[in-house]
């Protein structure tokens, strides 16, 4: 294992907020660029875990959500960042709370997602970039601790305006 700088440790963070901003300002081609290019998002919310990998794909999910009327207003929120090096120089790992919310008019705004992402970094093109991102919600294994907690898995049906987010190409 390798050790991992301080100028490493903001460039991820910094990685992480440019994501999160090229998502929440309609940005698909920025979004994309923040991922390797055969990078991976995986969903794993819903009954049926999505995918999407290359840049492509990933530039298709920012676009549909920023055609999506109610999409607009979200704000993703990134926090408590656990960042830990890979076994090979160049990777690194994070782990990341991200709540999203959804303004509504003048208020109260809504919370839309409570969970966390589980990033791999790699450092391609003389940058940190992500090589796959698994967005999981704050339910199941993660909370196994927990009296009256199972930790299974509990997935959800996907909301029909979603259905389109879906890439097959």
């Amino acid at each position: 294992m390798h050790e991992l700088t301080t100028a490493d440790r903001l460039a991820i963070h910094e990685r992480l907020a440019m994501c999160a901003w090229a998502l929440d300002t309609g940005e698909p081609e920025a979004f994309a660029g923040c991922f390797c290019v055969e990078g991976v998002l995986e969903w794993d919310a819903f009954e049926e875990p999505l995918r999407w990998q290359g840049r492509a794909a990933l530039h298709h999910f920012a676009a549909f959500l920023r055609d999506l009327p109610t999409s607009a207003g979200r704000q993703h929120h990134i926090t408590n960042t656990v960042i830990t090096p890979g076994e090979e120089k160049g990777q690194a790992f994070a782990r990341s709370y991200v709540n999203v919310a959804l303004r509504q008019g003048d208020g109260p705004h809504q919370l839309y997602v409570m969970g966390w992402y589980e990033d791999t970094f790699q450092y391609e093109a003389g940058k940190w970039l992500l090589a796959r991102r698994i967005i999981m919600d704050w339910s199941g294994p993660i909370l196994k601790n927990f009296a009256g907690q199972s930790g299974e898995r509990v997935a959800r049906p996907m909301p029909p305006p979603l259905w389109p987010i879906r890439y097959d190409k």
